[in-house]
């Protein structure tokens, strides 16, 4: 069991429509920061740490404590896109440990959906001019969803994984998300063809995106945001919501390299040594909250935390169904994931606080004695430079 207990999520909010006109980016991130501290019986008053990933129109975190009036010993914005929010999860654990703070606060808001931003269709590197990083991908149009269909396609070749295989995780996600009301009424607002469970043969059969992602592989466009609480043993004693405790986290980044296998992505460093910060194995785990841009992520990061070997999943897949109901295996994003139910643009903070409900009993897809959770966040662009983080969550 885990080792040692020095911070907790104490708090969480996630802003409940996906589709969210007339509300800006900075309205969702507030509502969300008040109502995640009321959730954990706090208030502004007592926040004196501020993790922001200077996401839309916060202005970062000296921006965002301007906003709300208060004045943090501690302002982390740390951008790692997607995995953004495990990373200031990790952070904030290391200076509450440290005696540097007591309240730590991590808030997301997007309208992506409602502002219309393409975002699996923009250049994958994000530059629009010659540079460093773009200069021999940029010229030749090189999308974002064009670079995680290679890594689907090199893993196809390389291990012989399958549409149907990658097709069992949308399955998964979606059983999930039809259990969610806030999930449904996203794929009814946001247009979705069919709001009900699929099949694996409902996913082969939707229409390609990039080959050999289909439409039903690929994650929503959606508004939304959220915040998590994160504060000392002393303080989460008193809290209003039982504590869901830290208790491993680890950081990677993972770049293109000459030889460099593409299929392998950054979680291959960062989990190890959240486990082992744990002190549990991936076979403990109960939930585990995989960020899921498509179905191809997740897949990668399943082998790559250790749930199974290298090149396996698809044996995995067919063994586990990673439904929360399942007699074995770990319950996959039981919220619905970005796959059915939001993707805001950065999805990382709601895999923190779907593992909290789960761990506080709280999910619409309820793990029976749920006790330990994984959450992995992925940033920037898999099979090229990305971030990862690893947080391992336990419930007393």
């Amino acid at each position: 069991m885990p080792k040692r207990k020095q911070a907790a999520i104490v708090g969480i909010h996630e802003y409940p429509l996906r589709v969210a006109p007339g509300r800006s980016a900075m309205q969702i991130k507030i509502e969300s920061i008040r109502r995640a501290l009321e959730d954990a019986g706090l208030g502004l008053q007592d926040v004196d740490a501020i993790y922001d990933a200077n996401e839309g129109e916060g202005g970062g975190g000296l921006g965002l404590a301007a906003y709300l009036g208060i004045h943090p010993s501690i302002i982390d914005t740390t951008t790692t896109g997607g995995s953004s929010y495990e990373f200031h999860a990790s952070h904030a654990l290391r200076d509450i440990a440290a005696g540097r703070a007591q309240v730590a606060v991590l808030s997301y808001g997007s309208n992506a959906a409602s502002g219309r931003r393409a975002i699996g269709t923009g250049g994958a590197t994000g530059g629009n001019s010659p540079n460093w990083q773009n200069n021999m991908e940029e010229p030749y149009g090189m999308t974002l969803i064009a670079g995680y269909a290679m890594v689907a396609h090199r893993h196809m070749h390389q291990y012989g994984t399958t549409s149907a295989d990658l097709a069992r995780i949308s399955v998964a996600t979606r059983a999930h998300a039809m259990r969610n009301p806030e999930a449904v009424q996203a794929m009814t607002d946001l247009a979705f063809e069919g709001v009900r469970e699929i099949t694996v043969e409902d996913v082969i059969e939707s229409r390609i995106l990039a080959d050999p992602l289909h439409l039903l592989e690929c994650c929503m466009v959606s508004d939304g945001g959220g915040a998590v609480v994160i504060a000392s043993k002393d303080v989460a004693k008193d809290t209003r919501k039982k504590p869901v405790w830290i208790v491993g986290t680890g950081e990677a980044t993972k770049y293109r390299e000459n030889g460099g296998d593409i299929t392998t992505s950054a979680a291959a460093q960062s989990g190890p040594p959240a486990f082992g910060m744990a002190g549990v194995k991936p076979e403990d785990i109960d939930v585990a909250m995989i960020y899921d841009s498509f179905t191809i992520t997740v897949a990668t990061i399943l082998e790559d935390l250790g749930f199974c070997k290298k090149g396996e999943v698809k044996d995995y897949l067919r063994d586990n169904s990673l439904r929360f109901d399942a007699k074995r295996g770990p319950a996959l994003n039981t919220d619905g994931g970005g796959l059915s139910s939001n993707h805001p643009g950065m999805r990382g903070i709601f895999l923190l606080i779907e593992a909290a409900r789960q761990l506080r009993g709280e999910s619409t897809s309820q793990r029976k004695r749920a006790k330990l959770a994984v959450a992995h966040g992925n940033g920037g662009q898999l099979g090229g430079n990305h971030a990862a983080a690893t947080v391992i969550l336990a419930r007393d």
